[in-house]
């Protein structure tokens, strides 16, 4: 039977393979690291009680009903034999951005960042960069193949990457041809923010007319240059003023979310998914509504869970009454704000999770441990949601304004507990991997996580016999 790891014995599980990791030396511990603290111990008996058994027997009981199948295969030449039932991939999509692509300032480091990103991977979903003031810099003059600049070797010889207008803005077409070439989904973010828009477009109430023309070439640029390569796109990104007014920026059109809908839907194929991102619990939702009241061909509803700020993270895992970025990240807040979402009846994305550690104390590093591991149980049990993207991989790597410590990774791409956290989710605990006996007609049947798997056995000539098959 297939060990079950609970919240008692996950932090010990967690301490336990980073000390043996770094005394086989697999990555060096830093000095607060040593302090192994148990993820457990990090958060408070109020935070416990708030994630009690009746929270997690739920999230249990849905992970079981919504995201394994049964399964049964008849296999030639096994009659009797001793089956090796092994998921190479996952149904499920945990993804995370690839900003920091060839720009972590050494060939070993951006390996490293790399080597974590790929269909059998911790991430088999990846969020591709396409911020309209990088991607047209100049007006006419775009960038989406790459030059000298976009390089490793550039990257490896500047002092301050984070001054460079690029940083985090990675030339597309590399990332897309890695992900093509490492079956990694992929996701276009965005095609309009009204935050970040090219320097040379005069952001007065004047040119406004000429803006929607100017949205409609870009959204056809993108839509004709990437048909058939990228699964979904953020058509706006942010839109939703917190306070529920019609204008979340200064200089935009009115009613603009919908416009820019408009044309953008009428120049992307009908196979492209689009989605909406952004958060703020109390307007998201009706917002949405009114979009697609109106005919939006709104695909899919991202939506952000940011913890910004040392404080927040610290009275989050206190136990205490917390509001950041609009939402609460109590389990039972969480799960009625999904229900709320889910009367829209559209598959959900959380888009952008960011979870920070305090600071680099081992104390923590360990209480992001926990909250991500809750969090992401909570995300994985419910049915609709499709697909998990942590944003800053790596710490020191975010926007300006985001917590510095909110990676998996330090700046070195060395592991912290909150990466062992994740992947003890994904490649272990939500990963089935049985050996069985086939009965006399070579049949096999199990319940495992929905993905792909391989099936090997030896047949009655004492050949090893493999298959290939999914389970959904």
């Amino acid at each position: 039977m297939k060990k079950q790891f609970t919240r008692q014995n996950f932090g010990m599980t967690c301490t336990a393979t980073v000390l043996a990791l770094a005394s086989l030396g697999v990555f060096n511990l830093t000095a607060n690291a040593k302090e192994a603290v148990k993820p457990e111990d990090a958060v408070s008996a109020e935070y416990h009680a708030i994630w009690n058994e009746e929270v997690n027997r739920e999230i249990d009981e849905r992970i079981e009903k919504y995201r394994k199948a049964d399964a049964t295969f008849t296999l030639e030449g096994a009659a009797g034999k001793k089956v090796r039932v092994e998921q190479k991939t996952h149904e499920f999509e945990f993804g995370a951005h690839l900003f920091n692509f060839d720009q972590l300032g050494s060939d070993d480091l951006n390996a490293k960042y790399k080597s974590y990103y790929g269909k059998d991977k911790l991430f088999n979903a990846a969020t591709v960069p396409f911020y309209w003031k990088e991607v047209e810099p100049e007006e006419g003059k775009f960038r989406l193949d790459p030059d000298y600049r976009d390089t490793a070797e550039f990257w490896n010889n500047v002092k301050e990457p984070e001054k460079q207008m690029h940083w985090r803005r990675p030339c597309p077409e590399p990332i897309i041809e890695f992900c093509e070439a490492n079956g990694i989904s992929m996701h276009g973010h965005p095609i309009i923010y009204y935050r970040i828009m090219p320097t040379w477009m005069k952001m007065v109430p004047e040119y406004l007319p000429t803006l929607t023309q100017k949205t409609r070439d870009h959204a056809r640029m993108l839509a004709r240059r990437y048909q058939g390569r990228l699964d979904s796109w953020d058509v706006v990104n942010e839109s939703v003023h917190p306070a529920g007014w019609t204008k979340r920026y200064p200089i935009e059109p009115e009613d603009y979310t919908f416009t820019t809908w408009e044309v953008v839907q009428s120049e992307f194929p009908a196979d492209v998914k689009l989605a909406i991102n952004d958060s703020w619990r109390d307007v998201y939702p009706p917002f949405i509504k009114g979009l697609m009241d109106r005919n939006a061909k709104i695909d899919i509803l991202g939506l952000q869970m940011h913890i910004f700020g040392a404080k927040p993270m610290q009275d989050i895992a206190a136990g205490k009454d917390c509001i950041t970025n609009g939402t609460s990240w109590k389990p039972r807040d969480v799960e009625a704000y999904l229900r709320e979402l889910d009367k829209l009846d559209r598959p959900i994305h959380l888009s952008e999770i960011t979870i920070p550690a305090p600071d680099t104390s081992a104390r923590s590093e360990a209480m992001q441990a926990q909250v991500t591991r809750d969090m992401y149980r909570l995300w994985f049990s419910w049915p609709s949601i499709y697909r998990i993207t942590w944003w800053n991989v790596v710490d020191g790597c975010g926007y300006v304004g985001e917590p510095t410590k909110s990676g998996l990774f330090t700046r070195q791409m060395e592991p912290k507990p909150v990466y062992y956290a994740m992947d003890q989710l994904i490649n272990h605990e939500w990963k089935t991997n049985v050996t069985l006996n086939a009965d006399a007609n070579g049949t096999i049947s199990f319940r495992g996580f929905k993905g792909d798997y391989t099936l090997t056995w030896t047949d009655e000539n004492g050949k090893e016999q493999v298959k290939e098959v999914s389970v959904k």
